[in-house]
């Protein structure tokens, strides 16, 4: 369905496909999110090592990584809604089964959250840019700030949900499956009131052959996204340890965690409608890479000092630098097809040089326990995220 003007589209079915990207997105961190702050009570309760439980959040990623371009290759068989119907039924299992009581439980329903967020990943862009072709900066906005916001909520409150239902971290965890059912819920009205179009959908995607892999603005899209993402993941991995060895005590390195999330909600909604309007984005890349760039050097130079200016800074640029990343799926392709051919490629390659960032991370902490080498780590990213973002925001499509 294009939602253009004059096209009588009824109000119903506008309202189902927003609000598909609001309780997609709202499901795609916050199953991840929120297990980082119970993590201790999920080690006690199931007597895990720390090897153990490290899996319950890098499982996810290679995951994501390992699985996303052969998802964006079988999206050909279903349309696009018919294939989130999937994603919804295996994320909704995973969450039902990793809080019903066993380690290999907590295990498995890692597995099946982790497909069914890969599975969302990849098909939603495509899914903005077949129903909202003229939207894309305002709907891709919408997915980002629905996705930041839950997952700022699932890590900032997680502890405090599971006390509220008296079922510790089963409730803090399980409460991520009303969301989902809710989606579910939503997608299947969608394909009842929408039979035509999800046809149509369908048969316009089945066309699109072109190899990705042999494009180098694809490529470009692709290590833009994944040295973004490792930043993210090095820090939401790494920063709270970080700044207790700068002297930090209690819950403060958490909030600032939580404030790095939350200043990334406005600019994760605003950025992407002004990008879309933009001849290209290269200003863009600039303003992120220089302002992640000066917030790492930040935490180099100051330690704890002004580290909420820092959170706040480092917050804006990767709220940006990831909301550019999904944009460039829909604005560098000519077809929904291709969209999520690139969502597939670009989230394979961002997730697997995101999930290596926080042992390397780690690794020269212990080489130099000063945390010096591991932040200089981040500014050799940074500069390599210069480079192909800037090459990824030029206006040229992955099909040229």
């Amino acid at each position: 369905m294009k939602y253009t003007a004059g096209k009588g589209v009824s109000f119903f079915l506008l309202l189902m496909n927003v609000l598909v990207v609001i309780l997609i997105s709202g499901s795609l961190r916050s199953p991840i999110t929120a297990i980082g702050p119970v993590l201790d009570e999920v080690r006690n309760s199931l007597h895990l090592n720390r090897f153990q439980s490290s899996l319950l959040t890098s499982i996810p990623l290679f995951i994501f990584a390992g699985c996303s371009v052969v998802i964006s290759r079988f999206s050909r068989r279903f349309s696009i809604n018919r294939f989130l119907l999937y994603a919804l039924i295996i994320l909704s299992f995973g969450l039902f089964v990793r809080v019903s009581g066993s380690i290999s439980a907590l295990f498995l329903g890692s597995v099946f959250i982790g497909l069914g967020i890969a599975i969302g990943n990849v098909i939603i862009p495509g899914y903005i840019k077949n129903n909202f072709p003229k939207q894309i900066g305002l709907m891709t906005g919408v997915f980002a700030v629905s996705m930041n916001l839950a997952a700022a909520l699932a890590s900032g409150y997680s502890v405090r949900i599971g006390q509220w239902t008296g079922y510790g971290w089963r409730g803090s965890l399980g409460i991520w499956l009303v969301i989902a059912l809710l989606a579910l819920l939503v997608v299947v009205l969608e394909l009842i009131f929408n039979k035509n179009t999800l046809q149509q959908q369908k048969t316009d995607r089945s066309t699109s052959d072109f190899n990705m892999f042999k494009s180098a603005q694809a490529w470009n899209i692709s290590l833009f996204m994944g040295l973004q993402s490792l930043v993210y993941y090095c820090i939401v991995s790494w920063l709270p340890a970080v700044l207790g060895d700068y002297g930090m005590t209690g819950n403060a390195p958490g909030w600032v965690l939580f404030t790095i999330q939350i200043a990334s909600i406005p600019i994760t909604f605003f950025g992407p409608i002004i990008a879309n309007k933009m001849i290209d984005q290269k200003g863009m890349v600039i303003f992120v890479c220089v302002s992640m760039l000066i917030s790492i050097l930040m935490f180099i130079w100051l330690k704890s000092d002004s580290v909420y200016f820092t959170a706040i800074l480092l917050g804006i640029s990767n709220g940006l630098s990831f909301s550019l990343s999904i944009l460039f799926f829909s604005l560098r392709t000519k077809s929904s097809a291709n969209a999520i051919k690139i969502s597939g490629m670009a989230q394979s390659v961002g997730y697997l040089i995101a999930a290596l960032g926080p042992p390397v991370f780690g690794k020269l902490h212990d080489l130099d326990s000063s945390w010096q080498s591991s932040f200089y780590f981040l500014v050799a990213a940074i500069l390599l995220m210069f480079l192909f973002g800037f090459r990824a925001a030029s206006r040229r499509y992955v099909e040229d």
